[in-house]
């Protein structure tokens, strides 16, 4: 089982995955501001994760705290929220984490103005949000994987694997172990997914050592597979999905979902609820994160552009709803029209 993310005495464990395939090494960290700063660095990465790590930190964060009266405990909170609340814009799991969290937070206190027990209590909650993404993962991976037959080669971009959540299952490729486990015999075509490379990376890794055949190709060779017949579905996780089922996710996404229209191939999203964010009607909204121009022009420090280039680095696209066959969530599999199915899933 691979452990993305875990709550220890000594502090939060997480492995590094910008050192993955070459070196699996996991760090503890101690304090809420290395928490954050790890999400921050992408030492963890993907939406389900970020929300967990998030969760983490800031119970590790209230633990620490010398505050030793309600009111003061929750000054430092909500000081902790602000800065975990700046480290991804895009993922709306790590909102709904701090959120989360916070309602802990004035339930705990309502209740006492003992700082220990409110501390205790955030910690707890932490532990049982990461517990409910490990079971809402498998949940999914059941419901997505009735969706692909027998034999089916299934297209994948990034990474959404035990890597991308709490860990053991994933969203995408939890749609793909889920298929597996009943049975079927399924193979992957794996974006590499550049610039940061979590599809060659990551979920090469991931699937290896699940030993599900998997096949690397570049990103710009997904047009070519599809036309020679030898892709039979895409599944892609998601960092926020709109009212409407528009939905963000890693830079490419679309590009993959317009190829699969044009071959007729079903383009499956996979996301637990928690992803879903119905404040906002349309992907318009969803906020895209830039990240450094030196993850474009540069891979493990070495140089591959020219000195000065002009660079845009968008983390995330949006791919619009009518392209999406159907949202696999742990609550079951939302088909069109998105804006009813997607709101009864989540308020039902």
């Amino acid at each position: 089982m691979i452990k993305t993310v875990e709550w220890t005495d000594e502090g939060v464990r997480m492995i590094d995955q910008r050192l993955l395939p070459v070196e699996e090494k996991y760090l503890i960290l101690r304090s809420y501001e290395e928490v954050a700063e790890a999400i921050k660095q992408m030492v963890v990465r993907g939406a389900p994760a970020i929300g967990v790590s998030a969760a983490m930190g800031l119970a590790l964060g209230a633990k620490q705290s010398v505050s030793t009266s309600a009111a003061d405990l929750e000054y430092d909170f909500n000081y902790m929220c602000d800065v975990m609340s700046r480290t991804r814009p895009t993922a709306v799991n790590l909102f709904w984490a701090i959120e989360r969290m916070r309602d802990q937070f004035r339930r705990a206190s309502d209740a006492t103005t003992d700082s220990e027990v409110i501390k205790q209590q955030l910690v707890e909650e932490a532990k049982k949000i990461y517990s409910e993404d490990l079971e809402a993962n498998r949940a999914l991976g059941r419901f997505g994987g009735e969706l692909l037959s027998d034999g089916a080669t299934v297209l994948t971009h990034c990474n959404a694997g035990a890597l991308a959540t709490a860990g053991d299952y994933g969203t995408a490729l939890g749609v793909i172990r889920g298929a597996r486990d009943a049975g079927k015999r399924i193979a992957v075509f794996a974006d590499e997914t550049r610039p940061f490379l979590q599809g060659a990376r990551l979920t090469a890794w991931e699937l290896e050592k699940d030993e599900i055949p998997v096949t690397l190709i570049t990103d710009n060779m997904a047009g070519h597979v599809m036309k020679q017949g030898k892709i039979d579905a895409v599944v892609v996780g998601a960092d926020r999905i709109a009212a409407n089922g528009d939905t963000a996710n890693k830079i490419g996404t679309y590009m993959v979902a317009v190829l699969a229209q044009r071959h007729e191939i079903p383009f499956y999203v996979a996301a637990p609820i928690s992803t879903i964010d119905l404040a906002l009607s349309t992907g318009e909204q969803i906020p895209i994160e830039e990240r450094d121009t030196s993850e474009v022009t540069h891979i493990r420090g070495e140089r591959l552009a020219p000195e000065g280039i002009a660079v845009h680095n968008p983390a995330f696209d949006v791919t619009p709803n009518d392209l999406i066959a159907a949202i696999i969530t742990d609550k079951g599999v939302a088909r069109p029209p998105y804006v009813a199915s997607l709101a009864k899933m989540v308020k039902g």
